[in-house]
């Protein structure tokens, strides 16, 4: 096994299923687990959240695929140890993985040989070699009780995906990587890289990646026959979720998101969840003075605000005064950064909702590009994006630190080329092709 734990697996033929014993303490999987803990508590089934981390790597586990026979020469009393051993192995670096193990035993402690002979077993077969498994060729389950651990890790995923696809995850990206980005403007030296420093960022991270998935949740609740139209996909308009579900997965993140705020004891970090709540509840519920995305200028000035200034200043102030314990000091870095992220927010405000004209206009939405025309809001984000590009290579360029100019000139003028190419040649009616260059806009900035 070279050195890596081993687990142990076989179905329970009273009803039990699989339960986690051990997670690898990598901070990076636990944060992700933490997003789907209350999720799953929901579905009244605490066993079926813990064995769902395996359901995603069935089909590498088992390449050459699953191979049903009859077992004739097992002896008496070996159906209790009939082993069914899933031991997942995902290495990150030579030195450094992540391990996670499955196990569970059959509580049938004896059997006869006819009744052993005349049940039908599941053999596992090769696994790749990326794997490391404990003596998967012999296990053997029976075959009944593998398929019904097999259904409900397939029940599973789709659970795991729909959370996913409900909590907008190129938004979530977006939220960590501008609050790690923006986080790193405050230090000086690398000694400010520290246990202090990613304890601040944890403490920023996961009430904002909460607050991020009850923004757009919320916005789901009140959208679902939009939805339907314009994104028929997302869980709620699938009908894959019930509303009492996303209702309650919503709920729930609004509560540890300010949970989390509470205890971060950060006066930035509390004032950015207040801001962004408040901004993202008008945005979306139905009620007299709010439902803001009804209307061009309010709808694009809340994404703006939160993404390019709140962002930027909360969590800029968070890390430069309550984590590395300098007196407030705004540096030219964070005004650039959120220039830039001025013109970036504008321009996902402006083209969320081109490939969206059908559903908009039949229930009232009244965006830019349902007032405008598609082509016309396409082209000008393009310009917008064009502009802050240009403006991040001339504030490169007159840089006296000559790394940062290359790495700002060279990376910028890449980026604004891409940009440039992709755009002549997209069909802004196509609504996967302008879907698909969204998400670019996402990656590319």
């Amino acid at each position: 096994m070279n050195g890596s734990t081993q687990g142990l697996c076989a179905p329970a033929t009273n009803g039990g299923w699989a339960r986690v014993l051990e997670m690898a303490n990598d901070s990076l999987i636990s944060v992700g687990w933490a997003l789907f803990v209350g999720f799953f508590l929901f579905f009244g089934n605490t066993n079926l959240f813990l064995c769902s981390c395996s359901s995603s790597y069935l089909p590498v586990l088992f390449p050459e695929g699953i191979r049903r026979e009859k077992k004739d020469d097992l002896q008496p009393g070996d159906s209790s140890q009939a082993l069914f051993e899933v031991g997942i192995h995902v290495s990150r670096t030579q030195s450094s993985c992540a391990n996670l193990i499955i196990r569970c035993r059959s509580q049938e402690q004896s059997a006869t040989a006819p009744d052993i002979a005349s049940r039908t077993y599941v053999r596992i077969g090769v696994t790749k070699n990326s794997f490391t498994f404990a003596a998967l060729s012999n296990a053997c389950v029976p075959e009944n009780e593998f398929g019904q651990c097999e259904g409900l890790l397939n029940a599973v995923s789709k659970h795991v995906n729909a959370f996913c696809r409900f909590s907008r995850p190129h938004t979530v990206i977006g939220t960590v990587i501008g609050i790690v980005s923006v986080s790193l403007l405050p230090v000086e030296s690398i000694s400010d890289i520290s246990l202090i420093f990613f304890d601040g960022l944890l403490k920023a991270l996961l009430p904002a990646i909460f607050m991020n998935i009850y923004v757009v949740g919320l916005n789901q609740l009140f959208d679902i026959e939009i939805d339907k139209v314009n994104k028929p996909r997302l869980p709620l308009a699938s009908g894959e979720f019930s509303l009492e579900i996303g209702t309650a997965i919503v709920a729930l993140c609004c509560v540890l998101s300010f949970a989390l705020g509470v205890k971060s004891q950060s006066p930035a970090i509390l004032s950015a969840l207040l801001i962004s709540f408040f901004l993202g509840s008008a945005y979306s519920i139905n009620l007299p003075f709010l439902r803001w995305k009804q209307h061009a200028f309010l709808a694009a000035s809340c994404i703006l605000c939160v993404r390019a200034i709140v962002v930027q200043l909360a969590f800029f102030i968070h890390m430069q005064r309550y984590v590395l314990g300098r007196p407030i000091a705004l540096t030219k870095s964070v005004v650039f950064a959120t220039a830039f992220m001025c013109f970036f927010s504008a321009v996902i405000a402006l083209f969320k909702d081109i490939p969206d004209v059908d559903g908009d206009r039949d229930f009232g939405i009244h965006s830019f590009s349902v007032r405008l025309g598609q082509e016309k809001v396409f082209w000008l984000c393009i310009k917008l994006l064009l502009t802050a590009y240009t403006t991040a290579l001339a504030v490169g360029a007159s840089s006296s630190n000559t790394y940062r100019k290359i790495v700002t000139v060279i990376g910028h003028g890449f980026l604004a080329s891409i940009l440039w190419f992709r755009a002549q040649s997209l069909d802004v009616e196509n609504k996967v092709s302008i879907t698909s260059f969204y998400m670019f806009i996402w990656k590319a900035s």
